[in-house]
């Protein structure tokens, strides 16, 4: 059993750390925020081919301006969180507009602190309490996912609740500071971490889940069929207090599914299934944005796949060079240990 270890300090320490090897973030800039909640047009974001939706945010997008997108409000408890912003003094973050999370702010996690050196957890400081019955909501916890950049130019931040019978309130937000500036004549990999969480539709909860995002772009096509794709590899879920779940995870999966190959590393270690990209012909634009499809599959013994979970992903490239992106993941499926639907929302940061 693995778990990760809590580490209490404040952002402005240049290095530190604890069991399990996790860090605290090395970037001390404080988070911006953008009010700005327009959406992309085709004229405005120029894309390569055919129709791409793109998460509500920046209104007109440009290579050389600043972008600011957050998740869409469904209606139904996604996209409601707003005024997200961390305080590097004192380490801790504020979110706004979320139901029964005390009084908006988020400490620094204690049972999980970090996912990845730059990717840290916050949990909100006190549960709410109902305006009407005036009784403490003890269940409604909160936790704040937050990836920054060694640059300090990309960002992301992700807010789900622990404690409702669904998805719940949330929301998510991800960032380019400046400009971006495209290559035309290279193919370039990008590597770097991935972290999030996992809520549950039918039982109350949170699994925290890591991995390694790799990232290619063929550049040269750039202007006709730009190649771009997303894979999350070496991927664990952990539970709320951070012991390693995926073991417990994949023995349901492997009962569920009597025909399947147990998904694992190269050295036989349990993972969960990688995350793969659909490739499209329009998946960038020329101000460095991308959005296309993602899936998990499970192989069976007789050489065929039956897919596990599904979603999107959504990026911004940043710097001169393109020489990071940031991103999002939301993929839904099914848990097998309970048979609930779980959505998985993940943020990664990847350079090359």
């Amino acid at each position: 059993m693995l778990r990760i270890s809590a580490m209490i300090l404040a952002l402005a320490l240049v290095s530190a750390c604890g069991g399990g090897g996790s860090n605290p973030l090395q970037n001390t800039e404080e988070e911006e925020t953008d009010t700005d909640t327009g959406t992309d047009t085709e004229d405005d974001a120029d894309p390569i081919g055919g129709d791409r939706t793109l998460p509500p945010g920046t209104a007109s997008p440009t290579p050389d301006t600043a972008i600011v997108r957050v998740e869409a409000d469904d209606g139904e408890g996604a996209g409601v969180a707003t005024g997200y912003d961390y305080d590097s003094a004192t380490d801790t973050f504020y979110v706004d507009n979320l139901a029964f999370d005390g009084d908006n702010t988020y400490s620094r996690g204690t049972a999980v602190s970090s996912l990845a050196p730059n990717i840290a957890v916050y949990e909100s400081d006190a549960p709410g309490i109902d305006p009407i019955s005036g009784l403490q909501h003890d269940d409604a916890e909160y936790r704040a996912v937050y990836g920054v950049s060694d640059t300090g130019t990309t960002k992301f931040a992700i807010v789900r609740p622990a404690g409702y019978n669904d998805f719940g309130f949330r929301g998510y937000t991800y960032e380019r500071e400046g400009s971006v500036t495209l290559p035309t004549d290279i193919q370039a990999t990008y590597i770097g971490d991935y972290g999030g969480v996992r809520v549950y539709e039918g039982a109350t909860g949170l699994d925290y889940v890591t991995g390694t995002a790799r990232m290619s772009v063929d550049f040269n096509d750039f202007n006709q069929a730009p190649g771009v794709s997303l894979y999350v590899v070496d991927r664990h879920l952990y539970d709320i207090n951070g012991n390693d779940v995926t073991t417990e995870y994949l023995d349901a999966l492997m009962t569920a599914n009597t025909q399947g190959v147990r998904p694992t590393n190269g050295l036989g270690q349990d993972n969960l299934p990688d995350i793969n990209p659909v490739i499209r012909i329009d998946a960038a634009d020329t101000n460095g944005e991308v959005t296309s499809e993602v899936f998990t599959l499970l192989e069976l013994d007789n050489g065929s796949t039956t897919n596990l979970s599904s979603g999107n992903y959504y990026a911004i490239m940043a710097g001169d060079g393109a020489s990071e992106i940031v991103g999002i993941v939301v993929m839904t499926g099914t848990d097998p240990r309970n048979s609930t639907s779980f959505e998985e929302t993940g943020g990664f940061i990847v350079t090359r």
